[in-house]
């Protein structure tokens, strides 16, 4: 089954990420992909969903999806390094993964926080992620 990265949130003052498995309105009940416990997630709380997430390069930003797709690619969807390794043994990686990533404007924690959600991911066996919807993708121009 694919991953839709919209259903996988990020939640301000929670580790790890969660999977959304409904949701109302004023609170969304999300499960952690860390300890399978169920959380609920209030409308005040800070939430990102993971397709919303890009990765600072010096041209122009570039999708978590992409990214994480070239960790998966990198490490042949196996772990990653542990994102408490240190921060110059995880920049040198993320020059493999994301050479073009801008150095000045991605924090240590920024980088920390990319592997952890990987390998999270990874051992959940979801890295495998389904297509952004249409109007997400944004079309290619043809230059004359």
């Amino acid at each position: 089954m694919k991953t839709e990265l919209d259903k996988i949130l990020s939640v301000s003052g929670k580790t790890g990420l969660f999977r959304v498995l409904t949701g109302g309105k004023n609170t969304i009940i999300a499960e952690s992909l860390v300890d399978g416990k169920r959380h609920p997630i209030l409308s005040s709380q800070r939430v990102s969903a993971l397709a919303d997430i890009s990765m600072f390069t010096i041209e122009e930003d570039v999708p978590l999806r992409d990214v994480l797709s070239n960790m998966r690619e990198s490490y042949q969807s196996g772990p990653a390094p542990d994102h408490r390794s240190e921060s110059n043994m995880l920049r040198d990686e993320m020059r493999k993964i994301l050479p073009e990533y801008d150095e000045e404007r991605v924090y240590d924690s920024d980088i920390r926080k990319l592997f952890n959600w990987y390998n999270i991911l990874q051992a959940k066996g979801m890295l495998d992620f389904a297509e952004p919807p249409a109007e997400e993708k944004g079309a290619e121009g043809e230059v004359d």
